[in-house]
Protein backbone atom coordinates (compact mmCIF):
# COMPACT_ATOMS: atom_id res chain seq x y z
CA UNK A 1 0.00 0.00 0.00
CA UNK A 2 1.03 3.54 -1.13
CA UNK A 3 0.94 6.44 1.63
CA UNK A 4 1.79 10.12 1.25
CA UNK A 5 3.22 12.20 4.06
CA UNK A 6 2.64 15.91 3.66
CA UNK A 7 4.67 17.10 7.39
CA UNK A 8 6.53 20.08 7.44
CA UNK A 9 8.49 19.22 10.63
CA UNK A 10 11.40 17.96 8.61
CA UNK A 11 12.52 15.37 11.59
CA UNK A 12 8.71 14.48 12.32
CA UNK A 13 8.75 13.31 8.88
CA UNK A 14 11.94 11.57 8.42
CA UNK A 15 10.57 9.34 11.33
CA UNK A 16 7.21 8.75 10.30
CA UNK A 17 8.18 7.74 6.73
CA UNK A 18 11.05 5.58 7.61
CA UNK A 19 9.03 3.72 10.51
CA UNK A 20 5.86 3.82 8.23
CA UNK A 21 8.39 1.86 5.56
CA UNK A 22 9.64 -0.54 8.52
CA UNK A 23 5.71 -1.48 8.82
CA UNK A 24 5.50 -2.97 4.98
CA UNK A 25 4.41 0.57 3.39
CA UNK A 26 5.46 2.48 0.55
CA UNK A 27 6.04 6.00 1.17
CA UNK A 28 6.58 9.40 -0.52
CA UNK A 29 7.01 12.09 1.24
CA UNK A 30 6.96 16.74 1.46
CA UNK A 31 7.15 19.03 3.11
CA UNK A 32 4.81 21.78 2.11
CA UNK A 33 1.34 22.09 0.52
CA UNK A 34 2.19 22.32 -2.70
CA UNK A 35 4.18 19.39 -3.03
CA UNK A 36 1.58 17.57 -1.90
CA UNK A 37 -1.22 18.52 -4.88
CA UNK A 38 2.15 17.91 -6.88
CA UNK A 39 2.20 14.07 -5.53
CA UNK A 40 -1.93 13.38 -5.76
CA UNK A 41 -2.25 14.67 -8.79
CA UNK A 42 1.01 12.44 -10.21
CA UNK A 43 0.41 9.38 -8.58
CA UNK A 44 -2.61 6.95 -6.94
CA UNK A 45 -1.90 6.68 -3.06
CA UNK A 46 -3.99 4.60 -0.83
CA UNK A 47 -4.14 7.08 1.72
CA UNK A 48 -2.51 10.69 2.78
CA UNK A 49 -0.74 11.84 6.10
CA UNK A 50 -1.42 15.82 6.09
CA UNK A 51 0.04 18.33 8.46
CA UNK A 52 -2.71 20.70 8.99
CA UNK A 53 0.17 23.66 9.37
CA UNK A 54 2.20 23.64 6.04
CA UNK A 55 3.89 26.24 4.05
CA UNK A 56 2.69 27.48 0.55
CA UNK A 57 -1.18 25.42 1.11
CA UNK A 58 -2.02 24.34 4.53
CA UNK A 59 -3.49 20.68 4.79
CA UNK A 60 -7.02 22.38 4.95
CA UNK A 61 -6.15 23.47 1.13
CA UNK A 62 -4.96 20.59 0.06
CA UNK A 63 -8.08 18.62 1.36
CA UNK A 64 -10.61 20.63 -0.40
CA UNK A 65 -8.67 21.48 -3.62
CA UNK A 66 -8.35 17.11 -3.98
CA UNK A 67 -12.08 16.82 -2.95
CA UNK A 68 -12.92 19.14 -5.43
CA UNK A 69 -11.43 17.64 -7.99
CA UNK A 70 -13.18 14.64 -7.26
CA UNK A 71 -10.11 12.89 -5.52
CA UNK A 72 -11.65 10.51 -3.20
CA UNK A 73 -8.09 8.92 -1.62
CA UNK A 74 -8.57 8.40 2.27
CA UNK A 75 -6.75 11.53 4.29
CA UNK A 76 -5.77 11.34 7.98
CA UNK A 77 -4.88 14.92 9.53
CA UNK A 78 -1.90 15.37 12.11
CA UNK A 79 -2.30 18.76 13.51
CA UNK A 80 -1.00 20.10 16.54
CA UNK A 81 -4.35 22.32 17.26
CA UNK A 82 -7.07 20.32 18.97
CA UNK A 83 -10.18 22.49 18.71
CA UNK A 84 -13.48 21.64 18.26
CA UNK A 85 -13.93 24.01 15.45
CA UNK A 86 -10.57 22.82 13.93
CA UNK A 87 -11.50 19.02 13.79
CA UNK A 88 -15.26 19.59 12.18
CA UNK A 89 -14.11 22.04 9.66
CA UNK A 90 -11.47 19.24 8.34
CA UNK A 91 -14.37 16.60 8.83
CA UNK A 92 -16.79 19.01 7.06
CA UNK A 93 -14.27 19.17 4.07
CA UNK A 94 -13.73 15.39 3.71
CA UNK A 95 -11.28 14.02 6.11
CA UNK A 96 -11.48 10.84 7.17
CA UNK A 97 -9.65 11.16 10.74
CA UNK A 98 -7.69 13.19 12.61
CA UNK A 99 -4.58 12.35 15.36
CA UNK A 100 -3.42 14.86 17.45
CA UNK A 101 0.13 15.72 18.28
CA UNK A 102 2.27 14.41 20.03
CA UNK A 103 1.16 10.85 19.38
CA UNK A 104 2.27 7.38 19.54
CA UNK A 105 3.17 5.65 16.47
CA UNK A 106 1.47 2.86 17.16
CA UNK A 107 -2.02 4.91 17.28
CA UNK A 108 -0.77 6.15 14.11
CA UNK A 109 -0.57 2.78 12.73
CA UNK A 110 -3.42 1.87 13.81
CA UNK A 111 -5.25 4.62 12.21
CA UNK A 112 -3.85 3.87 8.99
CA UNK A 113 -4.69 0.64 8.83
CA UNK A 114 -8.40 1.82 9.49
CA UNK A 115 -8.06 4.80 6.08
CA UNK A 116 -6.58 1.91 3.96
CA UNK A 117 -9.31 -0.46 4.85
CA UNK A 118 -12.33 2.51 4.12
CA UNK A 119 -10.40 2.66 0.89
CA UNK A 120 -11.12 -0.98 -0.10
CA UNK A 121 -14.50 -1.16 1.71
CA UNK A 122 -13.45 -3.44 4.58
CA UNK A 123 -13.78 -3.62 8.15
CA UNK A 124 -11.63 -6.53 9.42
CA UNK A 125 -7.09 -6.47 9.33
CA UNK A 126 -7.90 -10.64 7.63
CA UNK A 127 -8.39 -10.67 4.47
CA UNK A 128 -9.52 -13.96 3.11
CA UNK A 129 -9.86 -15.67 -0.46
CA UNK A 130 -11.12 -19.74 -0.28
CA UNK A 131 -8.37 -20.81 1.97
CA UNK A 132 -5.79 -18.21 1.83
CA UNK A 133 -5.42 -15.63 4.82
CA UNK A 134 -3.68 -12.62 4.89
CA UNK A 135 -4.17 -10.47 8.29
CA UNK A 136 -2.39 -6.78 8.13
CA UNK A 137 -1.89 -6.67 11.57
CA UNK A 138 -0.04 -9.55 12.33
CA UNK A 139 1.42 -10.00 8.74
CA UNK A 140 0.86 -13.52 8.77
CA UNK A 141 -0.17 -15.37 5.55
CA UNK A 142 -1.77 -18.78 5.45
CA UNK A 143 -2.75 -21.41 3.18
CA UNK A 144 -5.26 -23.74 4.99
CA UNK A 145 -3.26 -24.34 8.35
CA UNK A 146 -0.09 -23.64 6.37
CA UNK A 147 1.59 -20.08 7.61
CA UNK A 148 3.63 -18.60 4.46
CA UNK A 149 6.86 -16.44 4.71
CA UNK A 150 6.64 -13.42 2.59
CA UNK A 151 9.35 -10.99 1.98
CA UNK A 152 8.45 -7.27 2.81
CA UNK A 153 7.45 -6.74 -1.13
CA UNK A 154 5.90 -10.20 -1.94
CA UNK A 155 3.53 -9.27 1.29
CA UNK A 156 2.82 -5.56 -0.42
CA UNK A 157 1.88 -6.90 -3.28
CA UNK A 158 -0.38 -9.86 -1.93
CA UNK A 159 -2.41 -7.26 0.38
CA UNK A 160 -3.26 -5.17 -2.63
CA UNK A 161 -4.19 -8.10 -5.00
CA UNK A 162 -6.33 -9.55 -1.97
CA UNK A 163 -7.81 -6.00 -0.87
CA UNK A 164 -8.87 -5.89 -4.88
CA UNK A 165 -9.41 -9.51 -5.17
CA UNK A 166 -11.23 -10.21 -8.22
CA UNK A 167 -10.17 -7.21 -10.34
CA UNK A 168 -7.97 -7.25 -12.83
CA UNK A 169 -5.16 -5.24 -12.17
CA UNK A 170 -2.07 -3.94 -14.43
CA UNK A 171 1.07 -4.41 -14.57
CA UNK A 172 1.36 -0.21 -13.73
CA UNK A 173 -1.17 -0.13 -11.48
CA UNK A 174 0.18 -2.84 -9.12
CA UNK A 175 4.06 -0.84 -9.44
CA UNK A 176 2.49 2.71 -8.71
CA UNK A 177 0.85 1.10 -5.56
CA UNK A 178 4.02 -0.83 -4.37
CA UNK A 179 6.98 1.28 -5.26
CA UNK A 180 7.26 4.95 -4.89
CA UNK A 181 9.37 7.52 -6.72
CA UNK A 182 12.81 6.29 -5.55
CA UNK A 183 12.45 2.94 -7.62
CA UNK A 184 14.67 2.54 -10.02
CA UNK A 185 14.25 -1.03 -10.63
CA UNK A 186 13.56 -2.79 -13.90
CA UNK A 187 10.70 -3.14 -16.02
CA UNK A 188 9.84 -6.61 -15.27
CA UNK A 189 10.18 -6.51 -11.99
CA UNK A 190 6.03 -7.20 -11.07
CA UNK A 191 6.66 -10.05 -12.89
CA UNK A 192 9.64 -11.82 -11.21
CA UNK A 193 7.62 -11.02 -7.82
CA UNK A 194 4.48 -12.63 -9.37
CA UNK A 195 6.17 -15.46 -9.97
CA UNK A 196 7.76 -15.63 -6.32
CA UNK A 197 4.17 -15.17 -5.61
CA UNK A 198 2.79 -18.30 -7.14
CA UNK A 199 5.31 -20.32 -6.57
CA UNK A 200 4.82 -19.88 -2.54
CA UNK A 201 0.93 -18.91 -2.71
CA UNK A 202 0.00 -22.02 -5.60
CA UNK A 203 2.69 -23.99 -5.68
CA UNK A 204 0.85 -27.48 -3.88
CA UNK A 205 -2.17 -25.91 -3.19
CA UNK A 206 -5.69 -25.84 -4.75
CA UNK A 207 -7.29 -24.05 -6.07
CA UNK A 208 -4.92 -21.76 -7.93
CA UNK A 209 -5.85 -17.87 -7.16
CA UNK A 210 -2.84 -15.93 -8.92
CA UNK A 211 -3.88 -15.93 -12.49
CA UNK A 212 -2.73 -13.65 -15.32
CA UNK A 213 -5.21 -11.79 -17.66
CA UNK A 214 -3.29 -11.78 -21.15
CA UNK A 215 -2.88 -7.82 -22.37
CA UNK A 216 -4.33 -6.80 -18.78
CA UNK A 217 -2.26 -7.70 -16.16
CA UNK A 218 -2.88 -10.04 -13.05
CA UNK A 219 -5.91 -11.02 -11.06
CA UNK A 220 -6.64 -12.76 -7.52
CA UNK A 221 -9.35 -14.59 -7.80
CA UNK A 222 -11.25 -18.92 -7.59
CA UNK A 223 -11.64 -19.41 -11.37
CA UNK A 224 -14.77 -20.80 -11.84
Amino acid sequence: MRLLIAEDEKQLNKILTQQLKDSGYTVDSCFDGEDALDHLAAADYDGVILDIMMPKADGLTVLKTIRQKGLETPVLFLTAKDSVADRVEGLDLGADDYLTKPFAFEELLARVRVLVRKKTGSRTNVHQLADLSLDTLSRQVKRGDTEIPLSSKEFAILEYMIMNKNVVLSRDTLERHIWNYEYEGSSNMVDVYIRYLRKKIDEGFEPKLIHTVRGAGYVLKVKE
